[in-house]
C-alpha cells in the first residue's frame, strides 16, 4: 500500500453535471476545493445546426469565477441511458451522417445494462467536422477564461460485428487523435485533457494506441486523464495505468476523476471502500495527478 500523500497531493475539484452547482453551492465554497469541472452535453451545447448556446457555461463560469473557483468543462459525445440520444437532432436526421450515434454494447464502469449507451460517430469524417466546429466556437468564447476542457473517455463498447456505421478500430483510433490534435490547437491559453483509459479492440497496448497517445500526449504538450482512480485495479493496470506511471512528470497536466461507481470499489487489503487518502496517495504517488474530479458523493466531502 502507498503511504500517505505529501503536502503537494493532487488538487481537489468537484464533478458534476451541468445545473448542480446551486445544490452544490456549500461544497463548492468550501476552500478546499480549487474548482468544478461540469460535464454539457453535445445537444445542449448546439440545440439547432450552426447555433451555439454558451448560456449555461457563461452561467456556471460566472458563479465559480465569484467564489474564486476555476472552471474545467466537459465535451460530452457519449451516454449511458438508452433516452439520452444528447447529440444535436441533425445529426440523428440528416444522412451524411450515418445516424449519428452508435449503440454501445456495454458501458464499462457504469453499472448499467447492456445495449443502454451510446456514443457519437466521431470516425465519420462528417460527423467529427461538426464536432470540430462545436470546439472551435467553445475555444472562441473560452479560452483563457476556463481552466480547462477536456475530451470525454476513450472506451467504447461497440458490437463491432454487427455495426452499420463504418467502425474500424483504427479508423475510431485516428478520430480521437484528429479531435485531440484539434482541441489543442484552438485552446491556446486553457489546457486540453484527453482522458484515456480503454480503447476498442485493444487489451495490453496489443494495437499500440495506448503507447501511441501517450507519446503524442507529451510530444505536443496536451493533457491526460481517466474517469476512474482505482488502486491497482486489475483491467486499469493492463491499459493506460501503467502509461501514466511511465509519463509521471512527463505530460502538462493529468487530470483523473472518483465518481460515484469507483467510490463503491473496496479495497481487498482492508475489505472495505477505499478512502480518500488512499485514493489520493495512489493518484499522486503512481499516476502522478495533478487534479482529482471528486463525486460530490464522496464521503469526505459531506
Amino acid at each position: 500500500m502507498l503511504s500517505s500523500p505529501a503536502a503537494a497531493a493532487p488538487r481537489d475539484f468537484l464533478f458534476l453535471g451541468s445545473g448542480d452547482l446551486a445544490s452544490d453551492r456549500t461544497l463548492v465554497e468550501r476552500p478546499d476545493i480549487g474548482g468544478v469541472q461540469i460535464v454539457y452535453s453535445w445537444k445542449a451545447l448546439e440545440p439547432e445546426k450552426d447555433r451555439y448556446d454558451f448560456s449555461a457555461i457563461e452561467r456556471d463560469l460566472a458563479f465559480v469565477s465569484a467564489r474564486h473557483k476555476q472552471l474545467f468543462i466537459q465535451i460530452q459525445d457519449r451516454f449511458f441511458q438508452p433516452q439520452d440520444r444528447n447529440i444535436p437532432a441533425y445529426l440523428l436526421a440528416e444522412p451524411v451522417y450515418g445516424g449519428g450515434l452508435a449503440p454501445q454494447s456495454d458501458n464499462p464502469g457504469e453499472n448499467l445494462p447492456a445495449g443502454s449507451g451510446w456514443v457519437a460517430e466521431q470516425w465519420n469524417p462528417a460527423v467529427r467536422d461538426r464536432f470540430q466546429r462545436l470546439i472551435a466556437a467553445l475555444a472562441k468564447q473560452f479560452d483563457g477564461r476556463v481552466m480547462g476542457v477536456n475530451l470525454p473517455e476513450t472506451a467504447a463498447d461497440l458490437d463491432i460485428g454487427r455495426d452499420r456505421t463504418g467502425f474500424t478500430c483504427d479508423g475510431y483510433f485516428a478520430a480521437t487523435l484528429d479531435n485531440l490534435r484539434f482541441a489543442r490547437r484552438a485552446f491556446t491559453r486553457s489546457a486540453v485533457v484527453q482522458y484515456v483509459n480503454f480503447w476498442p479492440c485493444e487489451w495490453g497496448d496489443d494495437h499500440h494506441y495506448m503507447s501511441r497517445i501517450f507519446a503524442l500526449a507529451a510530444r505536443e504538450h496536451i493533457g491526460l486523464g481517466g474517469p476512474d482512480i482505482v488502486p491497482d485495479q486489475k483491467g486499469q493496470m493492463r491499459n493506460s495505468y501503467p502509461f501514466f506511471h511511465q509519463y509521471k512528470g512527463r505530460l502538462p497536466l493529468v487530470a483523473m476523476a472518483v465518481q460515484e461507481p469507483t467510490l463503491t470499489y473496496v479495497n481487498p487489503a482492508t475489505h472495505a471502500p477505499f478512502t480518500r487518502s488512499e485514493f489520493t496517495a495512489y493518484a499522486d504517488q503512481y499516476l502522478g495527478v495533478d487534479i482529482i474530479f471528486w463525486s460530490p458523493r464522496a464521503p469526505w466531502l459531506r
